[in-house]
């Protein structure tokens, strides 16, 4: 069934109705579909809906139908009336706007495309069921415009599209090169080719369902003013897909800008080009830019960074921040310089955050999103000016420094999700717009900042023994990993090796056959607890430690879980490097191990027994290499 409009929907459209003196106009899709053009106004999104949605439209329409057919269909009259009898169904609201003698659809394409893929589909079935209906069908979906034959539904740039499916061209013949909604006007038509061939198996019902979608299905037509028609854009929605907050923008933006001047600069084109370049990564994932751009120019706290969450394209206007509220020119202006290049530089990143290759320069983009520290994005948007020239600098310096003082910070238990989301509006404010040489000054300051409030203490140094000492197993698991993991690829970086699993593998993989795990090295048995005198709390404590702890594959975990040492040992053979360093023949005519060790004067040394000071040296010994690590 059709969900109802709310009484508070209802009275929207009505006030606008009234505050904009325009009479609706009631059109059956017969009318609808005789004489008139619909061009895809700049305001409309791609044809988006997907399978969901059309299945809605279809059941609705069916709902009605199957029960008025029931009701008339031993009838001993004409098709057309005894479909008079059928009661009407409302399909909503769509909006038009007529400009230079062009009538553009401001909202409800997404309906209207559907309606006719409907339509195009009844047209072949006109053809199986040899029907004279045909020439009718097929007039509600392409007529003479002027001097030429065109689609009703003028999707200008897929006619392609539209030509394939209108002549009964194989699917996968189709051209849908033209995009997202080439792409859905086919997937969609499948959708509806399979209901209605269920549904309209007799000729008397196809006949009889075509009368009723000609007559008696009924969308009111508002046809507004071009002053009014963003207001008109954001409050009336199609009910299918709701619009989402760039979309909403992209109008308020664009109907600023006559259409003479949106063709000539094509601001359309270069609009839709980066969102797509964006959403490629993400379904509307330019909605996150919006965000992260807002907060990282003009939010100095996490209050004022709340006011972008939902609806910042209202917060764009309403603060008017970025002047362009009624601003024609600011309009343009943004959309060439402003908005082309930081969509640009955010999609640079998104790629960054992505490879995991970590050999194109921008490693700590990529090691953050293992962590999932997305805050280097608004950090980036910040510290970068317009076409900045330390573009690179800036974004390889803040990724390195978000991920250093991420780790830094859970490494000497000092990490808490509110204060760090706190410190990062301080630091954004702190380097916006700055030169590349203000930022590790920056990020240091509030990493003792936060040290010192985390320990209560005055932390002077950003890394220190004293508030490393302690930290182990209650780390989080996915940063335990992620730990070991950086600490696998400092070994292999440094003896010219490749790591043997893939920092995603080691940090994500979590399966009980091939993810990877914490593990132990000091089983929890009475033969480990005498190595510290018979202290049942002191060996917990210190068996939990980091120089306590390995990382292994969940086969090789689940095997040495309660072993002795001696046992263990055997085990990490042909691991992971920082297990096998453990074991003696790690040593054996190894230069390049050798030169790691004498180069950064690690005390690495393989060791047969394991207990208390040789737990503390290894502990010892992860720190050295946290030191190089996060410099």
């Amino acid at each position: 069934m059709s969900k109802p409009i709310t009484n508070s929907r209802k009275e929207l459209k009505l006030k606008i109705l009234n505050d904009m003196d325009v009479q609706p106009d009631k059109q059956n899709i017969d009318k609808l579909f005789s004489n008139t053009t619909f061009y895809i106004d700049f305001y409309q999104r791609q044809y988006k809906w997907t399978e969901e949605p059309v299945k809605r439209l279809l059941d609705d329409v069916f709902y009605k139908f199957n029960e008025e057919y029931k009701k008339y269909k031993e009838l001993s009259l004409p098709l057309d009336q005894i479909i008079s009898k059928y009661g009407w169904y409302y399909l909503n609201t769509y909006v038009t706007n007529n400009v230079d003698g062009k009538l553009y659809i401001v909202d409800g394409q997404q309906r209207l495309t559907t309606l006719t893929l409907i339509l195009i589909k009844l047209k072949h079935q006109s053809k199986s069921f040899k029907s004279q209906l045909e020439g009718w069908i097929s007039n509600k979906i392409v007529g003479l415009s002027g001097y030429k034959t065109d689609f009703w539904m003028n999707h200008e740039a897929h006619k392609a599209a539209m030509k394939g499916l209108f002549e009964g061209k194989e699917f996968d013949k189709i051209d849908v090169t033209s995009g997202l909604t080439a792409e859905n006007m086919v997937k969609n038509y499948e959708v509806v080719s399979d209901r209605l061939g269920v549904e309209l198996d007799t000729e008397h019902r196809f006949e009889s369902f075509v009368f009723y979608l000609m007559h008696r299905l009924v969308l009111i037509n508002l046809n507004v003013e071009q002053t009014d028609v963003p207001m008109v854009f954001e409050v009336i929605n199609d009910r299918g897909v709701r619009l989402k907050p760039y979309e909403i923008l992209k109008g308020k933006l664009l109907g600023q800008i006559s259409k003479e001047e949106l063709e000539g600069l094509k601001l359309n084109e270069l609009w839709e080009r980066q969102v797509a370049k964006i959403n490629a990564f993400k379904e509307d994932e330019i909605d996150q830019f919006f965000i992260y751009f807002l907060k990282s120019k003009f939010a100095d706290t996490i209050g004022e960074g709340r006011r972008y969450d939902k609806d910042y394209h209202r917060a764009i206007f309403s603060e008017n921040k970025l002047n362009l509220d009624h601003n024609h020119l600011e309009v343009k202006r943004f959309l060439q310089n402003d908005f082309k290049y930081y969509t640009n530089l955010y999609s640079k990143v998104l790629n960054y955050y992505g490879d995991n290759s970590l050999e194109n320069g921008f490693a700590s983009v990529y090691y953050n999103s293992l962590t999932e520290m997305n805050s280097q994005f608004q950090l980036i948007l910040s510290a970068c000016t317009l076409n900045d020239k330390q573009e690179k600098e800036k974004i390889q310096t803040i990724a390195y420094e978000v991920d250093r003082l991420f780790c830094l910070l859970q490494l000497q238990r000092s990490y808490s999700s509110n204060a760090f989301n706190v410190a990062i509006y301080k630091l954004s404010a702190e380097i916006r717009n700055k030169d590349v040489s203000a930022i590790r000054p920056a990020f240091d300051k509030l990493l003792l900042e936060l040290l010192t409030e985390a320990r209560g203490v005055q932390a002077n140094t950003p890394l220190s023994y004293g508030f490393f000492k302690e930290t182990g197993i209650e780390l989080d698991k996915r940063f335990k990993r992620y730990f070991f993991a950086r600490i696998e690829k400092f070994i292999a970086d440094n003896t010219n090796l490749n790591v043997k699993h893939s920092l995603y593998d080691l940090v994500q993989n979590t399966g009980s056959v091939n993810g990877f795990h914490i593990e132990h090295i000091l089983a929890d048995n009475s033969e480990n607890l005498q190595l510290f005198g018979g202290e049942e709390e002191k060996f917990k404590s210190e068996r939990n430690r980091l120089g306590g702890l390995l990382l292994l594959k969940g086969r090789d975990n689940i095997s040495s879980n309660n072993e002795t040492y001696k046992k263990k040992l055997k085990s990490y053979a042909n691991t992971l490097y920082w297990n096998e360093t453990l074991r003696e023949d790690s040593y054996k005519s190894k230069l390049d191990f050798t030169g790691m060790i004498k180069k950064y004067k690690l005390k690495f040394r393989p060791m047969n027994e394991f207990g208390q000071a040789e737990l503390e040296e290894r502990h010892k010994l992860l720190f050295d290499m946290v030191s190089y690590i996060w410099s």
